[in-house]
Order: structure tokens, then sequence, then C-alpha cells
């Protein structure tokens, strides 16, 4: 009887144990239908429409015509009259050098050029007056010539008669050529007067153009060298932005793009402006291209080397499918992998990619099948086979 019961319960015990790994069984088949088999819920892309193709570059406010002034010759400075951030116009005086030196030279050259000018009317004076003398001694030789030809005077009155004249000759020839002499005297004189008067002017510096003074160099009292810079000055109507764009997104830059420029003192503010130039040399270590954006509307009041992020479109698409950089394999800026959905099922493709986003999204140009949908979002478990649904990625 004891024999008969313990069998009954193994058998009890058995079957419990059979009916419990086969309801392991089942709820992990439940679960792998679940899990596994079940279509996986994927945000996919979806065409859009006038979509702006926007490269990012970050930059500084700068000045194209930005101008570092000095004095040409040296001395001791005696008043400064613009400072920093003053508006100056083109002419007006900015600072003075000691003058008395070269007010001295300017003087003494004056006198040179006033003895010159006397000596040259004497010089033509001297002509003159050879002149004269020479009109006389050919009357005398006429006389003489015709009255030794009567045998009236002596043959040797008449030759001493055209000897004078051929000295006299001689005298206006020479008074002539004192002229030029001194004629030539007179405007080496005024050239050096000048001269010195070049370099009083010299001592004197004014702006040459209209512009804000960015820096004042030196003080008053200070002794300069020529070429030192004394003011720096820049034309508020050439402010642009200098911006750094990188290489891999530069290829569609062209010169007249539109632009948008944020500043970083004023984040909440868009300057529109276009693509004024483009650098032909780029950056080797940082590899990034130079462009410059010159503003439509420039701020009220621009502080050179202050930070700006610049925005250029570079292409406008009417109608564009875009995905995720995240979301593409082996990505190398024109062809990369993505998953699909094709048929209800998981497909990796090879596609090919055109423009990019400033978000991080590329274009989507080629290689996709009809009816196929992209999955834009790299989610754990994507295999190929696997069922999936699309989801809008819009929806709560």
């Amino acid at each position: 009887m004891r024999h008969l019961l313990r069998g009954g319960l193994n058998m009890t015990t058995k079957s419990l144990s059979y009916l419990a790994i086969a309801a392991l069984v089942i709820i992990a088949g439940g679960t792998y239908a679940f899990v596994v088999a079940r279509p996986l819920p994927l945000p996919v892309a979806s065409s859009e429409k006038d979509v702006a193709i926007r490269v990012y570059g970050l930059g500084t406010v700068e000045a194209r015509i930005v101008s570092r002034i000095g004095f040409q010759v040296g001395a001791a400075l005696t008043q400064l009259r613009a400072d920093e951030g003053d508006t100056v116009a083109r002419g007006d005086l900015l600072a003075s050098l000691d003058q008395d030196a070269q007010e001295a030279r300017v003087a003494r050259a004056q006198a040179a050029v006033d003895a010159a000018t006397a000596n040259l009317a004497k010089a033509e004076a001297n002509v003159g007056r050879a002149e004269a003398v020479l009109q006389q001694r050919r009357a005398a030789n006429e006389r003489q010539q015709e009255l030794a030809g009567r045998n009236v005077s002596s043959r040797q009155a008449a030759e001493e008669a055209k000897r004078d004249v051929d000295v006299a000759y001689a005298d206006v020839t020479v008074a002539r050529t004192d002229v030029s002499v001194v004629r030539s005297q007179a405007e080496d004189a005024a050239a050096a007067f000048a001269y010195e008067q070049a370099i009083l002017k010299q001592h004197t510096l004014t702006a040459p153009f209209d512009g804000i003074v960015v820096d004042r160099h030196v003080e008053a009292g200070t002794v300069v060298r020529a070429g030192d810079v004394i003011y720096t000055l820049m034309d508020p109507t050439s402010v642009w932005v200098l911006a750094y764009i990188d290489e891999e997104r530069g290829g569609s830059l062209a010169v007249g793009q539109d632009a948008e420029v944020r500043l970083r003192s004023m984040p909440h503010d868009v300057y529109r402006g276009k693509v004024a130039r483009i650098g032909i040399e780029s950056d080797r270590t940082n590899e990034e291209r130079r462009v410059w954006i010159a503003c439509e509307v420039c701020p009220p009041r621009a502080y050179l080397g202050e930070q700006a992020e610049v925005l250029v479109t570079v292409a406008k698409l009417e109608q564009a499918l875009l995905v995720p950089e995240a979301a593409i394999r082996g990505f190398d800026g024109h062809r990369g992998k993505v998953f699909i959905i094709e048929d209800g099922r998981l497909v990796e493709v090879e596609l090919t990619f055109g423009h990019r986003t400033e978000d991080g999204r590329v274009e989507v140009s080629g290689g996709l099948p009809e009816e196929a949908i992209i999955v834009t979002a790299p989610t754990k478990g994507l295999s190929e086979g696997r069922k999936a649904r699309a989801i809008d990625e819009t929806s709560p």
C-alpha cells in the first residue's frame, strides 16, 4: 500500500514538472512572438516642402577698411584731438607734432627762393645789356667797314670793329647761359621750398576717410618716430563678418548667397546679409573656409572682434526627403546604408545623398525603392527581415 502511494506521488510530481516546463515554453514562445515576431514600431522619414539648405559658421565682426595711421616724420606730439570711439570726418585734424624746427627750414627755403628770384632778374638784365652792346658794336662795325671800303679808314680799324662785334656776341651768349643757370637754381630753390612745406604738412595728422577711432595708441608729449601708429581707424560702412565654415560643408558656397548673422551680444536679433567674398585659401590646420558676410542692415554699433554666428543659405529645395546622419551607416558624405520598411519588413539598402542641413539631416538623392520608407532612428534590434511598421514622430 505504501509503495502504491509513493508511486502515485512520484507520478504526480513528474506530471507537475512537465506541466511547469510546458508552461515556461508556452510563456517563452509567447514572449518571443510578442517581442520579436511582432512588428517593430519605428519612426520614418517623410517628404518636406520648401527646405532651406544652410551651412553654419562661427566668426567675428570685422571691417574691410581698417587703417593704422601715423606720421611720416618723427618729433614730439603736441596735441591729440580724437579719442577711442570718436567719429571723425575726412580731413579732420587728429594730431600735431612740434613744428618749430621745420618752420625754420621752410623760412630758410623761402629765403633761398627770394635770392634765386633776384639773381634771375639780374641775369636777365645782363642779357638785355649785352644785347644792347651787341647792337651798338654791329652798327659801329658797319660804319668802319664802309669807310674802309672807300679807303677813308684804315683796314686795322675795320678789323678791330669786327672783333668788337664778335666779343659782344659772345657776351650775349654768356649772359643768356647765366640766365639758364640762375633759372635752374631758382627752380631748385622752389622745389626745396615745396619739399620743406610738404614736410611741414606732415607734422599734422588728418583723417584719411570718414570713420570711427578704434584705438589711440599714444598720448601727447610722446616722441614718436616715422611710421609709429598713432590711431587705428575703421570705416563703419565697411563692417562685415568673417566666418569660418567647415570645408566639408563649404562646397556649395557662392558669392551673393543670403545669410543670417547673430551677434553674441544680441542673440535675439537677426541681421540679414549676403556672401561678399570667399577666401581662396583655406585654413590648413582647422580645415575651414573663410567667408565674408556683408550685412544689408548693420547693427547700430559694431564692435570689432565680437563673436558672431552665421547661417548661409546655399540652396532651397522645393521638395526633399531628409534622413538624420545618425541613421546612416558607413556614410562617406555621398553614400551610405539605411534601413527601410518594404512590404512590412526591414531591409538594409545603400542610398546616395545630396545636400545636408544644419540640424544634421541629409537629402536622399537616389537608390530608394518605390513604396519604401526610410527608418530615421537607429533603434536596437534592427535586423533585415524583421517585421516593422511606421509611426509618425510628430504624434503624441
